[in-house]
Formats: structure tokens, sequence, C-alpha cells
């Protein structure tokens, strides 16, 4: 459903988010090892999410990346979605097709639609804060 970069993007956020709770900043290379992914792809992927004012990011011997914990039950993961996919899992067609509408259905169309609505209400709903908890608790994995 999602792009390669949009599930490095949301795996990146939530990681940052668990370090940010825990009042750490953390780096790109450490961002990358724990979230499994090249550092220059995840460097191009936390640019977007910084000029999308979801993480913030400072140079220098303390530098890093961050979320303020008070603002991690208001970023949903929805915000991430569009910041690197656009709107286009909403719209979509499951089969890829361009022209796929109401008016001129795939043959899949009917039975992807509900889907893609009720994807559309949870990332809408789930916050960072929804998603760390697991993850700090040690529940919850980035990495196989």
């Amino acid at each position: 459903m999602f792009s390669k970069a949009c599930e490095y993007a949301i795996r990146a956020a939530i990681y940052i988010a668990s370090e940010s709770e825990k009042g750490n900043r953390t780096s790109l290379k450490d961002i990358a090892r724990e979230i499994d992914s090249p550092e220059a792809f995840t460097a191009k992927t936390l640019q977007k999410l910084s000029r999308n004012g979801i993480v913030s990011s400072s140079k220098g011997a303390h530098g890093g990346f961050n979320i303020s914990p008070l603002r991690l039950d208001k970023i949903k993961v929805a915000e991430i979605v569009v910041a690197i996919d656009g709107d286009t899992v909403y719209k979509r067609c499951s089969l890829g097709l361009h022209n796929c509408s109401e008016n001129h259905p795939c043959p899949f169309h009917s039975k992807f639609k509900p889907v893609r609505q009720e994807l559309q209400e949870i990332i809408e709903n789930t916050s960072l804060k929804d998603l760390t908890s697991g993850l700090i608790s040690g529940d919850t994995f980035l990495k196989v």
C-alpha cells in the first residue's frame, strides 16, 4: 500500500519518537541502522520529514534528529504518508490502474474500496505516541 520510501519514513519517525521520549536525539547513522535502511536513502527521507515539520534536526556535536515529546500525540501517521507519498494511498487503484474510478472501476475496485477507506481512517487516527509504547517496552520491533 505504501511506497518503500514511505515505509522507511514511518519506521524512522517511530524510532526518532521513541528516542525523543527518552530525551535523546539520534543520528542519521543510528536511524539507518535501526530501521535497516541505506544511509543515503534515510537522509533523503529525513530531509522530507524535516521540511514538513514532522522531525527536527540540528547539526553539531550534540545534533541529530528528534521530535518534541509534546507533539508525539499530535503527529498522525497520515502526515508522514502525505509528506512522502502524497495522498495517492487514498486514491490509487489496488491494481495500479490510473483511470480506475467509481464511473470506470477496475475488477478489484469494489473489494479494495472499503480497505482503502479503513486504512485512511487508521492512519489519520494513529499518532506516533500510539506506536512508540510497544517499541519502548520491547513488545514491537522495527526490524527483524
